[in-house]
């Protein structure tokens, strides 16, 4: 079996790995800028809550999520198909550590702008939407690529929970020819092919969203 064919029976999976990355997204982001913000906003017992929730996705592993949602729901009557297992355990931890960037970014503002907010007669989420996360957006933009990159990557998991993504494509693969080294190989490339224009995005996008006197850095 050539280099070629190898390659294109693995993108055959490509449909599920840029499925549960796109609903992945759709747990991600609102997830970052919710709890980002709750964190940011929050003290006491509240913060204690947002912040146990956050960590509770940071800290535990994402296979074992799978494993406990795939496998042990469908015993208490639950079922939810792969995609929506995969999609939401990444899309969820990636969005955890997202959200620090949020609360991160948003703390990093100068006060100055909120007290100057609330002398123009701004009410407190008025100035959080108008004046501090357009320009917390900025800093976010290279976390944010990263995440999208680090959570296309982590597709590879689902292979473990049945679906047919490019990894399983490449198991499958293997078990016909039997030869690991070309065909997980191929699988590298195929990862590769998929994030390095990612990459390359995320770097133009940085360049736009930087703010004026730091456009002329080197990434």
């Amino acid at each position: 079996m050539t280099f070629t064919a190898i390659l294109s029976g693995i993108f055959e999976g490509f449909g599920v790995t840029a499925s549960v990355t796109l609903y992945g997204m759709l747990y991600a982001v609102p997830f970052a800028l919710v709890f980002g913000i709750l964190q940011y906003f929050t003290s006491g017992w509240r913060r204690t809550l947002v912040t146990s929730v956050i960590e509770f996705w940071r800290s535990t592993p994402i296979l074992v999520l799978m494993f406990v949602f795939y496998y042990t729901l469908p015993g208490m009557d639950i079922t939810l198909s792969g995609i929506t297992v995969g999609a939401m355990t990444l899309g969820l931890h990636i969005g955890a550590y997202g959200s620090q960037s949020v609360r991160a970014a948003l703390q990093a503002l100068d006060r100055g702008q909120v007290e100057a907010g609330f002398s123009l007669g701004l009410r407190r989420h008025q100035i959080l939407r108008l004046i501090e996360l357009p320009q917390a957006f900025a800093a976010m933009t290279p976390t944010f690529v990263n995440q999208f990159i680090q959570l296309v990557k982590g597709t590879a998991l689902v292979s473990l929970i049945t679906l047919s993504d490019m990894t399983h494509r490449a198991m499958e693969i293997n078990q016909v020819t039997f030869n690991p080294a070309g065909i997980y190989s191929a699988l590298l490339i195929a990862y590769f092919i998929i994030c390095y224009p990612a990459t390359v995005f995320g770097r133009w996008l940085e360049r736009r969203t930087m703010p004026q006197g730091r456009g002329n850095r080197e990434l």
